[in-house]
């Protein structure tokens, strides 16, 4: 399903649903991190997605994770909570939804980079690298966060 990306846009459709999301950000020894190019809409991002019933947010991310790269991995901590309501994204059923994502720092356990339906490229970025492609401001806004000393959680 194809989705587009509204942020601080006042022309942004107005948001009929909200989700709980989650993501996370991962780096491996050389601190580069687990990116995947998103296949609805081009993007680069750190993988997630949405919470499934049953599961609980670190379940939902570690699964995200294996689903979207083929990286197992644990969570380890809260980078932050995002729940800016000036970005929707709107799919091309109808349903558009206000941001609200639990982002996670995970460490990679094992696993293989594979890309897959929701991932058409899966790599390891360098932080240096990250202004050569493509990212959302808001997916911006959590590598930031998750690379600069914070005492705690990031809050929008």
């Amino acid at each position: 399903m194809a989705r587009v990306d509204y942020y601080n846009d006042p022309n942004a459709p107005k948001a009929n649903s909200i989700a709980v999301a989650v993501s996370a950000f991962i780096q491996d020894d050389e601190g580069r991190i687990l990116m995947i190019r998103r296949t609805d809409n081009d993007l680069y991002s750190i993988p997630g997605g949405q919470l499934e019933l049953g599961e609980t947010l670190a379940q939902a991310a570690v699964r995200e994770v294996r689903e979207e790269t083929g990286i197992e991995c644990e969570v380890t901590g809260v980078i932050g909570l995002y729940s800016n309501p000036n970005h929707v994204i709107a799919y091309d059923d109808g349903e558009v939804r206000q941001e609200f994502s639990i982002c996670f720092r995970a460490t990679m356990t094992g696993g293989a980079l594979r890309t897959s339906s929701e991932s058409k490229e899966v790599l390891w970025m360098s932080p240096s690298k990250m202004g050569e492609v493509n990212i959302h401001p808001s997916i911006s806004l959590r590598l930031k966060n998750a690379l600069e000393p914070h005492p705690g959680p990031y809050f929008s």
